[in-house]
């Protein structure tokens, strides 16, 4: 079993279906055969625990451009919280996709005043006591820094997760309940006043809300995977959350729903 803290995860297959709610406990039935739910949704009642997500971009919005032209190569860089935990930790995440394939970069901010890495003009990472030129927390600092990225939007979602028992890394996720609202600064509270439900008809089919996503290796593709998208006849289906909620919050780019059809059904 492969549990997500400080990471780097190469060569990443990615895999997105949407779903309708009913389709979650037939799929969790199926999953749980070969996956445990991991550590977050293990303690929740339902499964279901909150993410919070600052998205990043630059002063020209050329992270998300990447993904309306359907670049090749692309990044996202974002902060995510995890609200419910006991250790309400924030993370900084890089996520870099070539094609089908994904690197993911992943570090935990333990520092509360992390926002002086970014707020502060004065703040010099290299004289952290930690500072590793090599790290995840120096590969996001070093492209916010190089881009120009800042806080455009501030995404929120209830996700439900297994890990592979099997497999080296294998997970099967469910998001539902998407709310997004612009970003105030490097905060990662949402603002219940000023959060927006995405429920937009033109995202999703009808009753189909539910965002559901196969991650493995890509040269260890497990063959549960596989007999799992057969077995519901699922069909791959890419989204991005952030295009989403860019669209319906900020009111950019309205022509593109950021929802991408895939022609292959399996990975």
């Amino acid at each position: 079993m492969f549990e997500e803290t400080a990471l780097t995860i190469r060569r990443r297959y990615e895999s997105k279906f949407v779903i309708p709610k009913e389709m979650i406990e037939p799929i969790s039935r199926f999953a749980s055969i070969y996956c445990s739910p991991d550590k977050h949704s293990s303690n929740t009642d339902n499964g279901f625990y909150c993410i919070n997500n600052l998205h990043f971009d630059t002063p020209d919005y050329l992270f998300l451009m990447q993904r309306l032209d359907k670049c090749n190569k692309r990044f996202h860089l974002r902060i995510r919280s995890y609200p419910n935990s006991k250790k309400y930790l924030c993370f900084l995440e890089v996520k870099e996709k070539t094609g089908d394939i994904v690197n993911k970069y992943r570090a935990p901010l333990y520092d509360e005043n992390w926002r002086r890495m970014f707020e502060d003009p004065d703040y010099s990472l290299c004289e952290e006591k930690d500072f590793d030129p090599n790290s995840s927390k120096t590969h996001f600092l070093k492209m916010a820094y190089f881009y120009n990225a800042t806080p455009k939007m501030l995404s929120q979602y209830w996700r439900k997760a297994y890990v592979s028992n099997v497999n080296e890394y294998a997970r099967v996720t469910f998001d539902t309940d998407l709310r997004f609202q612009p970003a105030e600064g490097y905060c990662i509270i949402p603002d219940e006043n000023k959060m927006v439900s995405l429920d937009d008809e033109t995202l999703f089919a009808p009753e189909c809300n539910v965002i559901l996503e196969l991650k493995c290796y890509t040269m260890q593709v497990p063959l549960w995977m596989i007999d799992l998208i057969r077995h519901f006849n699922l069909q791959r289906r890419g989204f991005s959350k952030y295009v989403a909620g860019i669209m319906n919050v900020l009111q950019l780019y309205k022509y593109d729903s950021g929802v991408r059809q895939s022609s292959s059904v399996l990975f």
